[in-house]
């Protein structure tokens, strides 16, 4: 094996987890390789010291400062989805005034209103997928009931 198979096994052999053959292929590869033998010095030293960390929970006040600014993205996000919303159906009542005016100019070609009115429901279709995707996931998600 070359040298970059066995810097793949560094943290293996550090964690015991390489079989009998395996460990003794790679004891053997360290004692001819200087830059090897190096590198798995810096990772004991590196698995030392991550070793010694502890879990520290955070202060009740950092969980209130958290929470409270998870309620003002939360409500950014409600004016945001009202916001679109209003701008969809706006979108949506001028689109279909103007297609109107467009169906009923007697100057449009035909192909144009037959193109329009197949671009009108391969739209619907997908918002209709869409919302009925959205809403068959919703119903099925388990963390919707999760409460802080």
């Amino acid at each position: 094996m070359a040298c970059d198979d066995y810097k793949d096994l560094l943290m293996s052999y550090l964690d015991d987890e390489l079989s009998a053959e395996q460990r003794r292929q790679f004891e053997e590869h360290l004692a001819g390789c200087p830059d090897c033998a190096g590198e798995l010095e810096e990772f004991k030293k590196l698995k030392a010291i991550t070793d010694e960390v502890a879990l520290v929970e955070p202060e009740d006040r950092i969980w209130q400062d958290y929470w409270s600014n998870i309620y003002n993205r939360i409500e950014r996000g409600i004016g945001w989805i009202m916001f679109s919303v209003a701008a969809v159906a706006l979108a949506i009542y001028c689109g279909f005034r103007a297609i109107e005016e467009l169906i009923r100019d007697t100057g449009v070609e035909v192909a144009l209103k037959v193109g329009l009115l197949a671009l009108i429901a391969g739209l619907a279709i997908l918002f209709v997928s869409v919302m009925r995707e959205r809403l068959y996931f919703w119903k099925r998600d388990r963390y919707k009931d999760v409460k802080r």
